[in-house]
């Protein structure tokens, strides 16, 4: 059987099966170029500042630096565990981040096959446009416009409960416990949904059209093209976001919650471990306990994020 040769670009010829890796990098010198402004900023951004760690393994002070400060060994990872907030620390953490995943996670694909079957063009791109523009929005702004909407004072949802009668009196909703976890994800969630449909979107652009037509032609209803076409065929893109979520759940947040959480009295239901770093570390420059703790906690995420690959391997979709 005559075999089909693949097309070589006439600009690039291709690298031969006999050339070393030094010879096809040269070959390719200029993509490789390209590339290079990217791999010097994780260099110097995500690389070189892990030497840093170091430091949880000592009592460091900034006037003694990394040479001089005396090595302590596991001593910040047994006060940490040891300390009396470990308990709701984590527990905020795990609650906050599966609320997260479970209500955050869904939405933004549960929007882009909505915003698939809306026939009506200029609507579909009104909602798109309106979806993702928090996205886009700092989270400062975002925390001033809850913040306000909230208010005891002239608070708009204050206001519109009163007017209804469902409230005589206006609720401190940002002072209350019971309240804070629902206004964060539910925030967290307006913010993101929209810019995360545009991945999601983007995949179900690219499934074959001859596949709605022929289930189509067998009777099929939309709901059913939905969950037999439409959703099987971005699952990969599904699984991926699914297994980088999953690494990210000790990752409940820090600018939300140090925004949102700013009044002491949500302390014990909105200090993370990203806040309690941020406390420890800034705040009271304990610098070594702190970094133990980001230790600590990175770990936690890269394990995490290997066994949710290993399990999305069998399903023949993972990272690496």
């Amino acid at each position: 059987m005559k075999q089909t040769a693949t097309a070589v670009p006439e600009d690039r010829p291709a690298v031969k099966p006999g050339k070393t890796k030094v010879a096809a990098w040269l070959q390719q010198w200029d993509l490789q170029l390209m590339v290079l402004p990217a791999l010097v900023l994780i260099l110097i951004f995500s690389y070189f500042p892990m030497y840093g760690v170091i430091i949880a393994f000592q009592d460091y002070s900034v006037f003694k630096g990394f040479a001089a400060s005396p090595w302590v060994g596991f001593k910040h990872f047994v006060d940490f565990f040891q300390a009396p907030e470990l308990g709701v620390v984590m527990r905020n953490t795990i609650v906050i981040s599966f609320l997260k995943l479970a209500i955050g996670f869904p939405a933004p694909i549960i929007l882009a096959i909505l915003l698939n079957e809306v026939k009506n063009m200029f609507f579909k791109r009104v909602v798109q446009t309106v979806s993702y523009l928090p996205y886009f929005l700092s989270w400062v702004i975002v925390a001033n416009f809850v913040i306000s909407l909230l208010s005891t004072d002239n608070g708009s949802v204050n206001i519109f409960l009163q007017k209804i009668g469902v409230i005589d009196e206006p609720i401190p909703y940002l002072s209350v416990t019971e309240y804070f976890w629902t206004i964060l994800v539910t925030t967290n969630v307006w913010k993101e949904i929209g810019f995360a449909s545009i991945v999601y979107l983007a995949a179900i652009a690219s499934i074959d059209p001859h596949l709605y037509e022929s289930a189509a032609i067998d009777g099929a209803s939309r709901f059913r093209m939905t969950y037999l076409i439409t959703f099987p065929c971005i699952l990969p893109v599904v699984m991926i976001f699914s297994i980088l979520a999953i690494g990210n759940l000790l990752n409940a947040g820090f600018e939300d919650l140090l925004l949102l959480g700013v009044n002491p009295a949500l302390r014990d239901v909105s200090e993370v471990l990203d806040t309690y770093v941020y406390r420890m570390g800034i705040t009271l420059n304990r610098y070594s306990f702190a970094t133990a703790v980001g230790l600590f906690k990175a770990i936690v995420s890269v394990g995490l994020l290997t066994l949710a690959n290993y399990l999305a391997r069998r399903t023949g979709n993972s990272l690496w």
